[in-house]
């Protein structure tokens, strides 16, 4: 009988320390052995010239399920992210917010049989519900979500409601997730343009400008130090936010800085002409080439911890319409992974970061590690094997995601995962996906 299930062989294995030629070898799930190996295998896969990275883990989408899936939903969601190389997502819905032990429970009986890659679960922090905090935690969620302005239909916490919740997750060992947008600046910023009649492209980051992202997210850091809370601050757009942070991180705060591609690879002024179809928020900064170097020089240097989609597809026609109706979001996991091996192609980042960024940090952030993130013995063997050097062009005809569309239509990339595996397990292979859902229900740190 052999003694593995799987040995990919001959790759260039690709940790967030470093990078060499090694076997990779698989049984019950688990990768129990990385290195040159002589071992029978029930199937050897030759990855000669290829990378053999950790496969990715997203921590910030959305999926849409249960609720209303007519934006997305976990099967289609997760085929997307197996195909991209995707192995693991942090999710939590808007539309069906957890909010109760029960509730998550609902949702985990749901999922079942639902997921082509595995998945943790995060709640929603509501305001003047700390008291929900440490049951949820125990219970097995991620993270909690918290928005500091009403977004989603998600109400937003003031900075009284903010320090309430940070304290009760201190004291329970739990980590948030903050959306930072002050409210009373985007509410001011909103009466106007709407007094004005405006209803054009170029009215977003007027409305969402940078000022409130700013303030939002000095009041949460601060908070946050005092308080002794572990959050990540979402989504951030742009240096000023990011340079706030590490000084509340030197000064002792437990911060992270989560950045999306969208902060990387798409400028201030498209909302200018594609409207609706950039509707994100906050929404994009760059406006020049520089500022684009900077965000890719704070991914490097850590003062960005690390990388998710912020997975929130809308299909086209709900994203045709008012700039003020139309649902916030762009589809993400097709194309995250690709974006983060083009940067390391052109130098932005080496494959080092991307496991670092996809991989490492979200999975220790969030509980998932040590079973998650890594390629070593005892890890899950979740891989995404890469071709590094193919050339190919994100099409939205190639999207898998519900929306069918992407905002990188067109944008030529290098470097391709080929070969995803979950748990060991085929599960996409040349951007096709196996579509077999076995994708499981991973708990968060507080599981009691």
């Amino acid at each position: 009988m052999p003694t593995l299930d799987l040995l990919i062989s001959g790759g260039t294995v690709v940790t967030s320390s470093g990078r060499r030629r090694a076997d990779v070898a698989v049984r019950d799930g688990r990768v129990v052995a990385v290195g040159r190996l002589d071992a029978d295998a029930a199937r050897v896969v030759d990855a000669g010239g290829l990378l053999v990275l950790p496969g990715g883990v997203d921590s910030h989408v959305h999926l849409m399920d249960p609720g209303d899936i007519e934006r997305e939903d976990f099967p289609t969601g997760t085929r997307a992210a197996a195909a991209a190389g995707t192995t693991t997502i942090v999710e939590h819905s808007h539309g069906a917010p957890v909010r109760t032990v029960a509730d998550l429970d609902t949702k985990v009986s749901y999922l079942t049989g639902r997921s082509n890659v595995d998945y943790a679960l995060a709640a929603h922090a509501w305001p003047g519900a700390a008291g929900s905090v440490a049951g949820l935690w125990r219970a097995g969620v991620a993270f909690f979500k918290v928005f500091t302005c009403t977004t989603h239909g998600i109400p937003g916490h003031g900075a009284a409601a903010l320090r309430g919740h940070l304290r009760a997750t201190a004291d329970a060992g739990a980590v948030s997730l903050v959306h930072c947008e002050d409210e009373s600046l985007t509410e001011d910023a909103e009466a106007l343009l709407r007094a004005d009649g405006r209803d054009d492209g170029g009215l977003l980051p007027e409305w969402r400008d940078r000022d409130a992202e700013v303030v939002a997210a000095v009041v949460t850091a601060l908070l946050a130090r005092r308080s002794g809370a572990r959050l990540t601050i979402a989504h951030v757009s742009h240096p000023e936010v990011a340079e706030y942070l590490a000084g509340e991180r030197r000064r002792g705060a437990r911060i992270w800085a989560e950045t999306c591609p969208q902060y990387l690879l798409l400028r201030e002024d498209e909302v200018v002409e594609h409207a609706t179809f950039r509707k994100f928020t906050p929404p994009a900064r760059a406006r020049s080439d520089a500022d684009e170097a900077a965000m890719w020089r704070l991914l490097r240097d850590g003062v960005l911890t690390h990388v998710s989609s912020d997975h929130a597809p809308a299909t086209r026609d709900q994203k045709t319409g008012s700039m003020w109706d139309v649902h916030f979001g762009l589809p993400g996991l097709d194309t995250t992974m690709p974006a983060l091996l083009d940067a390391a192609a052109r130098q932005h980042l080496a494959y080092e970061d991307v496991a670092r960024l996809y991989a490492e940090v979200p999975a220790r952030v969030y509980g998932l590690w040590p079973r998650k993130g890594a390629v070593a013995p005892g890890f899950d063997a979740d891989l995404a094997l890469v071709d590094p050097d193919v050339e190919w062009e994100l099409r939205d005809a190639s999207v898998l995601s519900k929306a069918g569309w992407t905002p990188y239509d067109g944008r030529r990339v290098t470097g391709r995962v080929i070969r995803t595996y979950l748990r060991g397990r085929l599960v996409a292979q040349d951007g096709r996906p196996a579509d077999d859902r076995t994708g499981r229900f991973v708990p968060g740190l507080g599981r009691t």
